[in-house]
């Protein structure tokens, strides 16, 4: 987490922006959950600790600059999470029913077959992938 904190810390300081005892804890919260989170449920994470006002200018600050990757989903709710060069790739499967959203990472060989994919489904050349993410919607088994 230390290594990660100093990252974040050497990113926010080349656009000026400060690393607040606020960001530090949003940070930890997102390193410890097992998914993307939405603020709401960020709010709950850090107790209501941070302003909801304040958690989502955080929010808005760490993603514009790249700290952290939103994502779309279930009915129209964000969930953010530390962003790929951070944490590593991964891709996520979408509960559609309470909208958990859970991290996997595939072996490295599925990897490959999704790179492969990719790469065919991008092939004409008019367009150039700079990455990929899957997320496999389903019912959890909580909802199940």
């Amino acid at each position: 987490m230390a290594n990660t904190e100093q990252l974040i810390m050497q990113r926010l300081g080349e656009t000026g922006i400060r690393y607040s005892a606020g960001r530090k804890a949003l940070i930890r919260a997102l390193s410890k959950a097992d998914g993307p989170r939405s603020a709401a449920e960020l709010y709950e994470d850090l107790g209501r600790t941070i302003p909801l006002s304040s958690l989502y200018r955080s929010l808005a600050i760490l993603d514009k600059t790249e700290v952290l990757s939103p994502h779309h989903g279930v009915k129209g709710v964000t969930r953010y999470e530390l962003a790929e060069w951070l944490t590593g790739h991964h891709h996520h499967l979408v509960c559609i029913s309470c909208g958990t959203v859970d991290d996997i990472t595939p072996p490295p060989d599925l990897e490959a077959d999704l790179e492969s994919v990719v790469k065919s489904l991008t092939s004409s050349g008019r367009f150039f992938p700079r990455g990929h993410a899957l997320e496999i919607e389903g019912i959890c088994s909580e909802c199940a």
